[in-house]
């Protein structure tokens, strides 16, 4: 802007000096000096508004055309304004201007080529005026497209600045949906642990309190130990869920430290919760097949056939009733894994255990564990009583397996854990 404020005011300088330098000031001076002032005075839009300026300009140039055969001051802020045009307009308003960048020069090259005043011969001036022509409009098209190129470099400069705040943008939802999604699963995690050992401790702590307060129970000597027992079992289980949460949250921190990292539960670990719930629950475990037959399924595989299997015993603890016995049953097919756990509890028409659950994270979440993995879920009220759970996860991840392989389990092998009441 301030390079072109120079060139316009150097343009009036030069113009004000030679109309001071004539004896003789003649109508054509005046309109020349009043004319580059009026294009001086508009050049303040050249860059905001360049039409504005082109126009007054264009202007000047027909007076001129129609008043003298002579070049003005004026003539040579024609390329400046081309390049600001062809910048800064629109279609369809560059047609109009790149042709005048056609027809300028032409009428230009007439009006001095072909000057009255000059003695020089017809092909002369017909020479004369080509090769003015030529140059004229040789400098309007370089300054037009050098503002074509510097439009183009600026809208392409703007494209990649909108990409790259499209990309972040695309960036912080991605991050969004991923920590949305870790949360879920931190939640679904923290529901599993704290509502099957909630419910166990529950179960444990009531029996207990029954055993203190009801002398007709037993003697003494036998209330005692099975109250010592009951606590025992509190005590285990609530270390245990302390661990799981601490390992679950600890990677919530904000510090530089690394977190205490654990194997996680998987299919060799359901012994172990099944013992844990005994002492509450009479569960009864069979494990069909052998798991060498089948490829040995990922880490987040098993940990989901584990949770299944909490959930499901959970469930019966808080749902089948004082007396409820369970059943788990995993086996192993060449192509899948199968969990089946029945009860003969109450069943989901008493206590709506789909509405209890189903709101949460209980079987939903189940279901989603298992989907994650190419699995299927299916539970249900027994015909007679009791709930059922069926899972089936496959153990190739790449396919589903809706159902068990045909010819059954692999090899059967005996229970290692005997039936508990």
């Amino acid at each position: 802007m301030i390079l072109d404020s120079v060139f316009v005011f150097v343009v009036v300088v030069i113009t004000v000096m030679s109309w001071a330098q004539q004896d003789h000031v003649t109508a054509h001076q005046i309109w020349m000096l009043v004319l580059v002032l009026a294009v001086a005075a508009s050049w303040v839009w050249a860059r905001t508004r360049p039409e504005i300026t082109a126009a007054v300009l264009v202007g000047s140039h027909l007076v001129q055309l129609a008043m003298t055969t002579d070049p003005w001051p004026q003539n040579v802020l024609v390329p400046i304004i081309l390049y600001q045009l062809s910048l800064k307009t629109e279609r369809p308003r560059r047609s109009f201007w790149l042709a005048l960048c056609f027809v300028a020069p032409i009428a230009a090259a007439v009006s001095w080529g072909f000057d009255p005043r000059s003695d020089l011969n017809t092909h002369t001036k017909l020479l004369r005026s080509g090769i003015i022509a030529i140059g004229c409009m040789a400098c309007c098209l370089a300054s037009w497209f050098a503002g074509s190129a510097a439009r183009d470099r600026r809208q392409t400069m703007e494209a990649l600045r909108q990409r790259a705040i499209d990309l972040e943008r695309e960036r912080d939802q991605g991050i969004r949906l991923a920590t949305q999604e870790e949360r879920a699963k931190i939640a679904r995690d923290m529901h599993d642990i704290v509502a099957h050992s909630l419910s166990v401790i529950v179960v444990q702590a009531d029996g207990g309190s029954y055993l203190a307060h009801h002398e007709e129970v037993g003697d003494a000597e036998t209330r005692l130990a099975a109250s010592a027992q009951a606590l025992d079992t509190i005590a285990t289980t609530a270390r245990h869920a302390l661990d799981e949460t601490r390992r679950l949250v600890g990677v919530l921190r904000d510090d530089d430290s690394a977190p205490e990292l654990a194997p996680t539960q998987g299919l060799d670990d359901i012994p172990r919760l099944v013992e844990e719930m005994k002492g509450a629950l009479s569960i009864d475990l069979r494990v069909e097949g052998d798991p060498e037959c089948h490829e040995p399924l990922s880490q987040g595989a098993q940990l989901a056939c584990y949770r299944v299997v909490q959930e499901a015993l959970t469930n019966v603890l808080k749902h089948g009733g004082p007396a409820a016995t369970a059943q788990v049953i995993v086996s192993h097919h060449p192509g899948n894994v199968t969990l089946e756990i029945l009860d003969d509890g109450r069943g989901a028409g008493v206590t709506g255990i789909e509405r209890a659950d189903g709101a949460g994270h209980g079987l939903v979440g189940m279901r989603e564990r298992m989907s994650a993995w190419g699995g299927t879920l299916e539970v249900g009220s027994r015909p007679d009583h009791g709930f059922r759970v069926h899972g089936v996860i496959p153990t190739h991840q790449s396919s589903v397996i809706v159902s068990p392989s045909p010819g059954g389990p692999c090899h059967d092998r005996p229970d290692p854990t005997p039936p508990g009441r």
